[in-house]
């Protein structure tokens, strides 16, 4: 399971927790008996409820007679949010689950969720930590009922006024992101205008690619860091070279459709694994082996990429292949969601860490994936870090989490011209908290690409999001836009991606068009629309500004 799933389980989890509150608890591995009867609360209004009857709701989708009088006290949406909740089915392994629940982020959150319990029927952490572990061995997987089956009390107390304030504040950063998006709407419209391309820069080069792989040693640091080099014969120092940066908990092969699109248009490509922060090191964590993510992978995930570059320009005085191909000096750095924030920050944005640690101090419970992930680096000695590298001269993020590593001024620090791309539909990395509201600081020149209706997960090869759905321990939301529904994205993404390296090259004016709002109109799909902006219009600023001010 990588680190994104981990947290969007969380997600998934709170959202299963958000409508329960537990009853008393005694430190026991295994129900002494499991809980027939929920007390619900609302207001000054109290009832009884069987789990039977629970149970017959969740399978038959219908509200069992004796719980009408209940239901009609409710709102269709809160309706609908107990019945979503009540068949959430959440398969996880065991002693995944049960080491995962032992990390810091997720004792935070279920301390966080133990808010909606009341004081006299509070049973802290450990009876949700235990509770779910049991809950989770359940044939039919994780769920509300499992967990309340699993639950060693003759009762379970629900306040139905807490856990819908909870609910609510879920992941609060996605649903500001839905609602500016909302507000926006109107200023979206646009026909789809008729354009003379040079070419369909989305197509593969004329270039057969070929695959370099390589496991190089940083000793200084003591990092073994893998590496596969994508190149065709036509390659040319003329053009610079490209790095990878793959997302937390996750493979270098992220962005391979990407990597052999560029390697076949003459481009050397370079995708690292970052052995802090990839798959490996997500899955020893979870079985209790190593840390989930130290606070030194936000430094040392960019001194990985600055050490492949010192790398290449070796291989480029001594490899027969490749020598003389690779261009050093003028290279792209193209990341993706924690990857986005390594290739801002070797793009000059600095770590201003003083309200990073002041904010993950406090109520966690409203998080996105990517404010959690952030708040790794609280721990981090020095209030900031200067990490750019100055041999990379454009840098792509796609996805990235920018909303509190980077303080109120470290964007404005980038040295280089950047595009950010921002998912409409994006819950782990949300577009407004992430990458919508730093836009503005960052120094022009710079583009914003918005996929409407695109996921985290759109932009990645399609082979890396169709095995995690495969995996039985693997949680996604099934609302992921991936594999076939994904095809404009990812074409979208070669075409920019190509267009911004070819402005390091005498090719800069053939391929500018790529750059432009037009050719992001012409290359939307009615599913799937697309956006770009070079500033982010005064009338949509207005919008920014009144939700940001809302969120503090």
């Amino acid at each position: 399971m990588s680190i994104r799933q981990n947290f969007r389980w969380f997600s998934s989890l709170a959202s299963v927790l958000g409508t329960i509150a537990i009853g008393t608890f005694s430190a026991v591995t295994s129900p002494v008996k499991a809980a027939e009867t929920i007390v619900v609360r609302k207001g000054i209004l109290q009832s009884s409820i069987s789990v039977a009857d629970l149970r017959e709701l969740a399978e038959t989708g219908k509200v069992p007679a004796r719980l009408q009088a209940y239901a009609n006290l409710l709102s269709s949406e809160q309706r609908s949010q107990i019945f979503g909740a009540l068949q959430a089915k959440i398969p996880l392994n065991v002693v995944g689950l049960s080491n995962l629940l032992n990390t810091g982020i997720g004792t935070a959150i279920l301390t966080d969720l133990t808010t909606v319990i009341p004081r006299r029927d509070g049973a802290g952490v450990e009876a949700l930590r235990a509770a779910l572990v049991l809950g989770s061995n359940a044939p039919e997987g994780l769920s509300v009922l499992s967990f309340i089956e699993s639950y060693p009390s003759s009762r379970v107390v629900v306040d139905l006024d807490r856990a819908f304030a909870v609910l609510g504040n879920l992941n609060a950063g996605f649903w500001q992101t839905q609602r500016f998006m909302a507000a926006i709407a109107p200023q979206l419209a646009a026909a789809k205008p008729a354009l003379n391309l040079p070419l369909d820069a989305s197509q593969p080069g004329p270039n057969s690619v070929r695959v370099l792989k390589l496991d190089l040693n940083d000793s200084t640091r003591n990092r073994r860091i893998p590496v596969d080099v994508y190149w065709s014969i036509a390659a040319t120092a003329d053009k610079p070279t490209i790095v990878f940066s793959h997302g937390l908990g996750s493979v270098r092969t992220d962005l391979r459709y990407l990597a052999e699109h560029l390697a076949s248009h003459g481009y050397v490509v370079a995708a690292l694994e970052h052995p802090g922060s990839n798959e490996t090191n997500t899955n020893a964590a979870i079985a209790g082996k190593s840390r989930l993510l130290a606070p030194q992978e936000f430094l040392d995930r960019p001194k990985d990429i600055s050490f492949v570059l010192d790398e290449l320009a070796k291989l480029n005085q001594t490899d027969d292949n490749l020598q003389g191909k690779i261009a050093i000096d003028r290279s792209v750095i193209i990341g993706y969601s924690f990857g986005g924030a390594t290739a801002l920050s070797l793009a000059g944005a600095e770590l201003q860490l003083s309200g990073l640690k002041q904010r993950c101090q406090g109520d966690l419970i409203g998080f996105s994936l990517g404010e959690g992930i952030q708040c790794a680096a609280a721990a981090l000695p020095e209030e900031r870090y200067q990490l750019r590298d100055a041999r990379i001269k454009r840098a792509i993020a796609m996805n990235p989490t920018t909303s509190l590593l980077f303080g109120e001024t470290g964007l404005s620090k980038i040295k280089i011209p950047t595009l950010i791309v921002a998912s409409s539909a994006d819950k782990t990395t949300p577009a407004l908290a992430e990458q919508i509201a730093g836009f503005p600081k960052i120094p022009s020149p710079k583009w914003l690409v918005g996929f409407v209706g695109g996921t985290h997960l759109s932009v990645k090869d399609p082979s890396t999001t169709l095995d995690q759905v495969r995996r039985p321990s693997t949680v996604i939301t099934g609302d992921e836009v991936v594999g076939d529904q994904a095809v404009s994205i990812r074409n979208y993404i070669k075409a920019v991606s190509l267009a911004t390296a070819a402005q390091l090259t005498a090719e800069a004016d053939k391929y500018a068009v790529f750059l432009t709002p037009e050719y992001a109109q012409f290359a939307s799909t009615n599913a799937i629309p697309v956006r770009l902006v070079t500033e982010i219009p005064p009338e949509t600023n207005a919008v920014i500004q009144t939700f940001i001010q809302g969120n503090k």
